[in-house]
């Protein structure tokens, strides 16, 4: 298609380095919160799967500095899922950078003749390498709180909020290449294969990451369970557990458990 006729047509997403925080799906799910005051009905709206939109929420309260949505229990209705103020103000700044970035690629269009096809073609795959996502199901952003130097290692503690850090045990190459520094800000990611769930807190483990919350949900395999913990302050972490284990530990909607893992199964990133 000649390149006079061609428009630029696009839809913003806000994205970390190894993966999506915001974008037009994911927006579209907030705005069907707000409506409906329910995940299962947002869901449908959008439309996803319950299981697709309960990830999209956790994901997004794990990676904002306040939560976007809050789960309530009880009332009328028997509770659901509200959108929070500062939500709703994600949601309009998105809108307006939207907006913004339509306009930008309009007038881009009217420059689209100047351009050259081998550019145009390095900008693409420029952009494709920019969309690199992760695989890992936890994903954590929080500021260096401490760090112990070791021969080898470096033990790296980072703030995920008020109650509850994480701690990684990386080389002391990847700490030089990453440039840690207290207070620096990181993203920690943590593979739902990784966490070992307890209900006993007399229970005594080895393990230095340990974070309790309430069991919020369950989602049901033929093997193997996810079951996702609902920590204080909005966030969320998600493990692989036997559906035997969830029989023995009685986990359910509602009950105390605590998400157990080592500080090498953390893996660090930072912005470039």
């Amino acid at each position: 298609m000649p390149q006079s006729n061609a428009k630029l047509v696009g839809k913003l997403a806000l994205e970390t380095e190894f993966g999506p925080f915001l974008g037009d799906t994911r927006i579209r799910l907030l705005e069907a919160i707000d409506r409906h005051g329910s995940i299962s009905q947002a869901a449908k709206a959008v439309p996803l799967s319950y299981k697709a939109a309960w990830d999209a929420l956790d994901a997004m309260n794990n990676l904002a500095e306040e939560p976007l949505v809050v789960r309530t229990t009880g009332g009328k209705h028997g509770g659901g899922t509200v959108l929070t103020d500062y939500g709703r103000k994600i949601i309009g700044l998105f809108r307006a950078m939207e907006q913004e970035y339509q306009d930008a690629l309009d007038r881009l269009t009217e420059r689209m003749d100047e351009v050259q096809s081998g550019d145009m073609r390095k900008f693409q795959s420029m952009m494709r390498r920019l969309s690199m996502k992760t695989s890992a199901r936890n994903q954590f952003v929080g500021k260096i709180v401490g760090l112990r130097e070791g021969d080898v290692d470096f033990e790296v503690r980072i703030r995920l909020e008020a109650d509850h850090e994480v701690v990684a045990v990386i080389t002391r190459e990847s700490a030089e290449t990453l440039e840690l520094a207290i207070g620096k800000e990181v993203f920690a990611f943590v593979k739902a294969s990784s966490p070992v769930l307890i209900t006993d807190p007399a229970l005594k483990i080895t393990a230095r990451n340990q974070l309790w919350g309430e069991v919020v949900q369950i989602h049901d395999g033929p093997v193997n369970s996810e079951v996702t913990l609902a920590l204080s302050g909005g966030k969320s972490v998600t493990a692989v557990v036997t559906k035997n284990s969830i029989e023995n530990l009685g986990l359910a909607p509602g009950v105390k458990a605590c998400a157990v893992f080592k500080a090498s199964s953390v893996i660090l990133a930072v912005y470039a």
